[in-house]
């Protein structure tokens, strides 16, 4: 096998120098955030995404690595590795090719072929497949094996007995595997029929043929999704004349009087073996491939979604909407202490209109709540015109939106939610989350199982452990990204700083809760179990506003801090100085280069150190497009083709866009009504979160269906 870094450097495209580099720093225990942000030089300066690739396709290559060690010691534990079968384990690409050159040499339960083994038959199938030119009849042969004793009674019960054996070796065969996996992706079928005469949302799928080299990802886990659910049965289809030509061309060397036999052979061991095996193998791969591509799309609708700018220091009002129950209500100030809740019951069974209005209009009054955020969840729509009715009433700057409540009962419900409000009963802790959502999604967000969010498509049907780590390396990545606030943030955001766990940040709290507020990075050392290695890590994505060192408060990391001394002084400001927002006009004028030579850095730090001084304690989430907050409801009977609006865009999946138009019920911009150029997946122009204009197609009040266009 070709060193990882090597394989590496051809399949992302990257300095075989710089992969090695970062299999080295992954191997000292460094964490992805730290890497993309504070070793630029060593990596060629490549994202965090990338670094995940790579860091994924490494831990695949180790494995298989592994597991080819693991496979070449079994078989010459055995005595039957040869130098041409570990030249081909070495040279296998994927695991899967590795376990069909170990097929053979497997320890196999009791088979049809163990059980003519043990009849003494194995010679007599070696002969068969020798196909020697003057050989006898099959049948002459196989009477020399009659063997009452071992339950052979006839020359008949022989040659049944040897052809399971051949049937077997026909099946190992990690060449006819590979052939005819090869031929069935490219040529064959995925056939989906209805396994009930009922009507289903899987009705799409009743009839369906897709070839399996163009068949899409949310297709797969659609027909998987009715099958486990017993609404389809799917199959793999192939042209079996051609699989058993396949079979054949390796099989039979020559025109032996074993011919017949082991043509009909080829067949039994296609039917009864290869294929229900390649069969289930194409299905997984294809299985594998959907859930890489679902996941994929999930992580991308994710990031955008927590990296939503937050409304910052507004006195907000969290509206949980409700029928019989009542709707929830928390009012959160600027910060997002919480200074008041209440129930209301504006909608029905109760329809306490004019009563909650009261209520509302007193809780505006008396916190001067700027922001009414209401949850879509049920009775949502209803909510929306009662407080779009009272806002109507009162007039003034007060403004609403429909916020994603999507893992706000997950989080009150949670250990956590119960320990931040336990005099809170569940619906006021998710009244609570729904306000501050709003404030930061971030911080509120990172509370809740990235799983439980909801922005992807057939999330319960993924492998949950490999989209639990992409997702939680979203979450981490913009954690990262924007920085966090030592002295206010949660342990939960602490958490996925990069260096931290559950416990550190726990850790980082309790200090400082103890100790007062952090004053300094260096204050972090002092934290129980937060080492130099964690520090390390931590330090530069940590920010404390409270330090007399203006470098505490950036994405400046301690071990430059000398550097961005240097960079101040050479620049031409004061020693003391704390604000430098020209700086980076005055590096362009001095030269990068002759700079960063004169700090003793990279360019790629000395860039960053510029940027983070220009802007101490910035957020980078400020410079994106704000939410669209509004003052009146529309329905949807109020939408007419040709209506052009602005919408906000609420989930990305594989055929389009689901965009939130403030009418109660997204529409769909199809993937073909996106843009007036080609594209292969909507992630290419749309991201959670945008604000677009878009223009209403169609609309079907009845079946709740809005089509929209983006291209005007």
């Amino acid at each position: 096998m070709e060193s990882f870094a090597k394989i590496l450097s051809e399949e992302l495209g990257k300095s075989e120098h710089h992969i090695q580099n970062v299999i080295d720093l992954l191997a000292d225990g460094n964490t992805i955030p730290f890497i993309a942000r504070y070793r630029k030089e060593m990596h060629g300066t490549m994202d965090d995404t990338t670094l995940r690739t790579l860091e994924e396709r490494l831990t695949y290559l180790q494995n298989l690595s592994a597991r080819m060690e693991e496979v070449k010691n079994s078989i010459e534990n055995q005595g039957k590795l040869t130098e041409e079968l570990a030249l081909a384990i070495d040279n296998a690409k994927t695991l899967s090719e590795v376990e069909d050159l170990y097929r053979p040499y497997k320890q196999k339960r009791r088979t049809r072929a163990t059980i003519a083994k043990e009849k003494g038959l194995e010679p007599l199938a070696e002969i068969l497949l020798a196909q020697s030119p003057d050989m006898p009849e099959p049948m002459e042969l196989a009477a020399e094996y009659i063997n009452a004793d071992l339950g052979v009674e006839t020359a008949e019960d022989a040659l049944a007995g040897a052809c399971d054996i051949i049937a077997e070796i026909i099946s190992d065969d990690a060449e006819i595997r590979k052939m005819l996996k090869a031929a069935i992706n490219e040529f064959g079928s995925i056939i989906s029929r209805g396994a009930k005469e009922e009507d289903s949302v899987y009705r799409n799928y009743y009839e369906a043929s897709f070839a399996i080299k163009k068949v899409q990802g949310h297709q797969i886990l659609a027909m998987n999704r009715g099958e486990n659910e017993e609404f389809l049965k799917v199959s793999i289809e192939y042209n079996r004349e051609n699989a058993l030509q396949i079979i054949c061309s390796r099989l039979i060397t020559g025109k032996s009087k074993a011919f017949s036999l082991l043509a009909a052979t080829a067949e039994d061991a296609y039917d009864r073996l290869i294929f229900p095996s390649v069969e289930r193998e194409i299905r997984n791969d294809l299985f594998d491939f959907a859930s890489d591509g679902a996941i994929k799309n999930f992580a991308l609708n994710l990031k955008p979604l927590i990296m939503q700018p937050p409304v910052k220091g507004k006195v907000t009002l969290g509206f949980d909407p409700a029928y019989r129950t009542g709707c929830k209500l928390a009012v959160v100030d600027g910060n997002g202490k919480v200074l008041d809740t209440g129930v209301i019951y504006p909608t029905p069974p109760h329809n306490k209109i004019e009563e909650s209005k009261k209520v509302l209009k007193n809780l505006i009054a008396k916190y001067k709540i700027e922001n009414i955020s209401i949850g879509n969840g049920t009775a949502s729509r209803e909510s929306e015109n009662f407080v779009a009715e009272l806002l109507s009433e009162i007039g003034g700057n007060v403004k609403y939106i429909v916020v994603n409540e999507a893992g706000a009962s997950v989080y009150s419900a949670s250990e956590l939610g119960a320990k931040e409000f336990p005099d809170f009963d569940v619906s006021l802790r998710s009244a609570v989350s729904i306000a501050r959502r709003l404030q930061d999604p971030m911080a509120e967000l990172v509370k809740i199982d990235p799983k439980s969010i909801g922005v992807g498509q057939y999330q319960h049907d993924m492998p949950q452990k490999k989209l639990g780590e992409t997702l939680n390396g979203v979450v981490e990545d913009c954690v990262n990204s924007v920085g966090i606030d030592v002295n206010t943030a949660s342990p939960s955001l602490l958490s996925y700083a990069a260096g931290l766990n559950s416990a550190t940040a726990q850790n980082v709290v309790a200090y400082r809760e103890e100790n007062g507020s952090y004053t300094d990075r260096k204050q972090l050392l002092k934290v129980p179990k937060l080492g130099k290695k964690a520090f390390e890590q931590c330090a530069g994505f940590l920010r404390v506003p409270e330090s007399d060192n203006v470098f505490d408060n950036t994405g400046v990391h301690p071990e430059s801090y000398d550097a961005a001394k240097k960079l101040i002084e050479i620049l031409g400001y004061d020693k003391k100085a704390k604000e430098f927002a020209d700086i980076e006009k005055r590096l362009e004028e001095y030269g990068k280069a002759k700079a960063a030579e004169e700090c003793n850095v990279g360019l790629p730090t000395l860039i960053d150190i510029a940027k983070e001084l220009a802007k101490p304690g910035r957020d980078i989430r400020d410079d994106l497009p704000a939410p669209i907050m509004r003052s009146a409801a529309m329905e949807i009977s109020d939408l007419t083709p040709g209506m052009e609006i602005m919408g906000t865009v609420r989930n990305v999946i594989d055929f389009g866009a689901f965009v939130d138009i403030g009418v109660h019920q997204d529409g769909l911009v199809h993937i073909s009504q996106i843009c007036n150029k080609f594209i292969k997946h909507p992630s290419e122009v749309l991201s959670v979160g945008d604000i677009v204009k878009v223009k209403v197609l169609e609309v079907d009040a009845a079946k709740k269906r809005i089509s929209l266009t983006m291209r005007f």
